[in-house]
């Protein structure tokens, strides 16, 4: 007499039945580690859709976008805008023509052109206001040789609409040489 194999569960002796493996449970704390798991399903298909070709570009922008906002930003806070500017509010000719309160027109000003101090190039412009009015201030100057100063060859104030106004009055020389050889004499002031 052969022995009877003994099932559990008759279910899997119907037909269509799937024999699933049962499942291992996730480790507890203190348990030991899990020295292997077995999955129990099948792994869902690998999308290949292309949606991280709509995504670059947008990752781009604004890559792109931060990168301008953080070299404005480091042109903004130089210390050749900053003298720029405290000259600029201690010209007698650019507040009779902008008035008191010089600063940035913009609250986030965008300063354009070159500012490259290493190979001796400085050629910069940017918006300002006063209570009077508005204008866009330029700004050149170079360094002929990396021992030298630098010469200021621009420093003129556009006023919207109106006249340019050449703020450098070269019987004086440079105005920002001026701040260096220690005289408190305001810069741009006529003799």
């Amino acid at each position: 007499m052969r022995p009877q194999l003994r099932i559990r569960n008759a279910a899997i002796l119907r037909p269509g039945f799937t024999f699933r493996r049962w499942l291992v449970a996730a480790p507890r704390p203190n348990s030991g580690p899990l020295m292997s798991r077995r999955a129990d399903r099948e792994l869902p298909s690998a999308n290949s859709g292309r949606r991280w070709m709509r995504t670059l570009p947008i990752f781009a922008g604004i890559v792109a976008a931060s990168a301008l906002g953080i070299f404005n930003y480091q042109k903004s806070s130089s210390s050749i805008v900053s003298s720029t500017l405290y000259a600029l509010r201690t010209s007698p000719k650019a507040r009779e023509m902008l008035g008191d309160e010089i600063y940035f027109a913009q609250q986030i000003p965008w300063i354009s052109g070159e500012m490259n101090q290493l190979h001796g190039r400085i050629n910069i412009s940017f918006w300002v206001k006063g209570t009077k009015g508005k204008g866009k201030m330029r700004f050149r100057s170079i360094r002929e040789n990396r021992l030298s100063y630098f010469h200021t060859e621009e420093w003129s104030l556009e006023m919207e609409g109106g006249p340019v106004i050449h703020l450098l009055d070269l019987a004086r020389g440079d105005p920002f040489k001026a701040a260096l050889d220690g005289e408190t004499a305001t810069v741009g002031a006529a003799v």
